[in-house]
């Protein structure tokens, strides 16, 4: 059983920054009174939008907000399973959901994909519809048990009988048959595969075993020719070798005939200075003396003559460099011709070791064959193994299909139903004669009513006036809150009616009502919302009354 403590809310439709409470608790029985747009009826909304994330009413959730504030739009409710106590927040601007159990919340960062899903499944086990038709009566935006279609009658009466499991169970049961099935094909196309990777597998054996002889002769042709083509090149570098250690070192001829010209150069430069010293000067620089024609005459023929040993050396100089530069040219080319060799020798020597990197890959092949003919028969064997997994999941098909037919509608849930459907219909024709209303109904196993009148007349509920349908409807919640207190599925300690008694139910009736919910018990608090306070104050033990204080909707005696 859910036992609801208290539930309160702020900043949520009229209401201001100050919390608005309700205690479920405080009387078996709370009249809720006020002005058209005092907020009476926002309990409905808070509720629901705390437990299900929407409101009673046709308000959207930007609609929620007070408009005045616009912001920190909050509700929470309290309640009890068991042991345990729950609390329940939920609100918007900003976005707020926690769930708490015995003061500790609920891990956000928990596997749990689906708080809404796992407050409902798990905590209320109650979705928004089965809630509204246990707990909840009017509203122009609720619709009543006997104005939904079949499909969902059936789903609100499954919930109350706590046997949605078996829907459940055999929507799980479909996925698993789904997978079964799906199974069962892969299973048979992998058959078929493993057979044509048999044949497949053959063939391919068949072709190693053919290639092998060939590639290895290819092989051993290619490394004779690549051996003889590592001696030819080391023959190359050979001779190249030895044609340059015959030359000599001719590069340090050369440095040294550089040396000796640069010498010769340099003196035959300083003799020409001296020359035109001689030439051009008539008195010492040093003395300020005059210098004598006899000691020019001498001195200029010595430099002359000077110039002229040096230019022949020079001459001698110049052929002998050519000859030696002949033989750096051969020197050079010679290095060449070892580099090219070496480099070419090196080059097959790396393509011998990888075409005997492949004789020897290729020689292993015989192996490799081997593992391959392994590999032939385990398929052989997978293919077995199939076979008999596909003949195991044929049988297990069988027996899905025995669970299938338990779990469909027409199986375990209908047997249910039946066996309940006599006590539905005899709680719905005793509180319909609680209420002075003397009809025979019954719903079938299609939920479908049939009602019929002392005179025999069959009706629909269709056929009724507003005033008796809504008897036929109070009749239906509380049938709904006797089956579930009987199953203990989804009963709670609150009824909650709203403007039941405004609309149409005449005197008469509202006196019948009155008695009706007078029977509930003690265990059960009814809070009625309605225009007619005058006419009830008398007839409930609590009154609430909310009115507008400054635009916002407050409990005017709270």
């Amino acid at each position: 059983m859910i036992h609801f403590t208290n539930l309160r809310w702020k900043n949520f439709l009229s209401t201001g920054n100050a919390w608005t409470t309700i205690d479920f608790e405080r009387s078996p029985s709370t009249l809720i009174v006020g002005e058209n747009g005092s907020g009476k009826s926002t309990l409905l909304d808070a509720l629901t939008y705390a437990l299900f994330n929407k409101p009673f009413r046709n308000v959207s959730k930007p609609q929620l907000i007070n408009t005045i504030n616009n912001k920190n739009c909050m509700v929470e409710v309290n309640f009890k399973i068991g042991s345990k106590n729950y609390l329940i927040r939920r609100g918007l601007q900003p976005r707020v959901f926690d769930i708490e159990i015995n003061g500790e919340k609920l891990d956000t960062n928990a596997n749990i994909r689906d708080f809404q899903k796992y407050l409902e499944e798990n905590i209320l086990k109650l979705n928004y519809k089965s809630f509204t038709q246990i707990v909840m009566l009017g509203s122009a935006s609720f619709t009543p048990f006997m104005q939904l279609h079949l499909g969902a009658r059936r789903e609100i009466i499954e919930d109350i009988l706590d046997i949605s499991i078996f829907t459940s169970m055999n929507a799980a049961l479909k996925k698993k048959y789904t997978d079964l099935e799906n199974k069962l094909r892969v299973i048979g196309g992998e058959i078929e595969v493993a057979k044509q990777k048999s044949k497949i597998q053959e063939q391919y054996i068949q072709t190693l075993e053919t290639d092998k002889q060939s590639k290895v002769n290819k092989i051993l042709e290619d490394i004779d020719d690549t051996d003889t083509k590592i001696k030819t090149f080391q023959e190359q570098s050979k001779k190249a070798t030895e044609a340059k250690t015959s030359l000599g070192n001719v590069k340090e001829k050369k440095r040294k005939l550089d040396e000796y010209r640069a010498k010769f150069e340099g003196q035959i430069d300083k003799h020409r200075k001296d020359l035109d010293f001689f030439h051009n000067t008539d008195e010492c620089p040093t003395c300020q003396q005059g210098i004598e024609h006899d000691h020019k005459t001498i001195m200029t023929e010595r430099d002359q003559e000077k110039i002229s040993e040096l230019e022949h050396a020079l001459q001698e100089l110049d052929t002998k460099y050519n000859e030696v530069e002949q033989l750096v040219s051969q020197v050079e080319e010679l290095d060449t011709q070892i580099m090219d060799a070496n480099n070419e020798t090196i080059a097959q020597q790396r393509l011998l070791q990888r075409l005997q990197l492949e004789y020897q890959d290729t020689q292993n092949k015989v192996g490799d064959i081997d593992v391959e003919k392994k590999k032939l028969k385990k398929l052989a064997k997978d293919a077995l193994q199939k076979t008999e997994e596909k003949i195991e999941l044929g049988e297990e098909e069988h027996y899905y299909n025995v669970a299938k037919s338990m779990l469909q509608d027409s199986g375990i849930k209908t047997k249910i139903i039946k066996a309940y459907l006599p006590i539905i219909n005899k709680l719905v024709n005793k509180y319909l004669a609680s209420m002075d209303f003397f009809v025979q109904f019954d719903l079938d196993e299609t939920f479908k009513e049939e009602i019929k009148s002392r005179h025999r007349d069959k009706f629909s509920y269709a056929s009724f006036s507003e005033g008796e349908k809504q008897r036929i409807d109070l009749a239906l919640v509380f049938t709904w809150r006797t089956i579930a207190k009987m199953k203990n599925s989804a009963s709670t300690n609150i009824l909650l009616l709203d403007e039941v008694f405004d609309s149409s139910l005449d005197n008469n009736g509202t006196e019948y009502v009155m008695q009706l919910l007078n029977t509930i018990g003690e265990d059960t608090n009814v809070f009625v919302i309605s225009h007619k306070g005058d006419q009830l104050f008398d007839k409930f033990r609590s009154v609430v009354k909310f009115e507008k204080r400054q635009n916002y909707s407050v409990i005017a005696n709270g």
